[in-house]
């Protein structure tokens, strides 16, 4: 399969945080053409900070191969990874990172600060960035326009209930 194959299977898994209203970003860890683990968005199901995409996804392979050193994987993950993530993702020795949409307030692999190749960490990842950056970023901004749109028609009907109370005391 090729990184754009990944990174749809990396889309289908962000599909499921955004049924459970989670903030749509999935990944999956590879080895050799094999799924060794996939995860997504969970913070708010879980009551979990640290449920990220790719936190799932790697506790799902150490788990599987009983061993925190991921070594000569690949991670696809629909977002740029966070600075926690990032440093997670160096502590586990992942070879290799691509991501999709790039994230310019949190980002950690390139676009705010570059954790995943820091010269003075003792393991740095090789980066791939953008692959099917458009389809990820229209992913997520989608959700977040809906997202914006359910809030603005909810707090519209809670001022049409608030006014028809104020008119039911006249």
């Amino acid at each position: 399969m090729t990184d754009e194959d990944w990174m749809r299977h990396a889309m289908r898994l962000a599909e499921r945080a955004e049924q459970q209203g989670e903030v749509p970003v999935g990944a999956v860890l590879v080895h050799n053409g094999k799924v060794l683990g996939e995860g997504w968005n969970q913070m708010i199901s879980q009551s979990d900070p640290s449920a990220h995409a790719e936190m799932q996804a790697v506790r799902a392979a150490a788990a599987a191969l009983g061993n925190y050193r991921l070594l000569d994987t690949t991670l696809y993950v629909t977002l740029e990874p966070c600075s926690m993530c990032a440093g997670m993702l160096v502590h586990s020795r992942i070879k290799r990172l691509v991501f999709g949409a790039s994230d310019y307030k949190t980002g950690a692999a390139g676009s705010v600060m570059d954790l995943v190749r820091h010269p003075q960490l003792n393991h740095q990842l090789e980066v791939t960035a953008g692959v099917l950056a458009a389809e990820c970023s229209t992913q997520l901004s989608a959700f977040f326009q809906r997202r914006r749109q359910e809030q603005k028609a909810a707090r519209q009907q809670g001022a049409n209930q608030a006014s028809e109370q104020a008119g039911d005391d006249d």
